[in-house]
């Protein structure tokens, strides 16, 4: 059961949004299959912006995945060149 979501919000042109949805779409396996706690993983556009919402059994479990391998060597490491200024990240708990 979800009781905590992970929000980042990214800062991608349009140019650059195949590329940051291919790496969404090539880690969203490994995240829901090697991640602590995730429950799920949806990729929202907006014309402004993009985010990915993480789904956690814990907001603790949301925190911990910004520490692992895969957020930091993986997913960062692919997505931070495409990015137009710093994403926001919000870890946010369910009533």
């Amino acid at each position: 059961m979800t009781k905590a979501y992970l929000e980042i919000t990214m800062f991608v042109s349009n140019a650059n949004r195949p590329a940051a949805a291919g790496v969404y779409n090539k880690y969203k396996k490994p995240f829901l299959d090697e991640i602590k706690g995730a429950t799920s993983k949806e990729l929202l556009i907006r014309e402004e912006d993009v985010q990915v919402l993480h789904g956690f059994t814990s907001a603790d479990e949301a925190s911990a995945y910004l520490k692992t391998d895969l957020f930091n060597n993986d997913v960062v490491k692919e997505l931070s060149p495409l990015f137009d200024k710093a994403p926001e990240i919000k870890i946010y708990s369910v009533a």
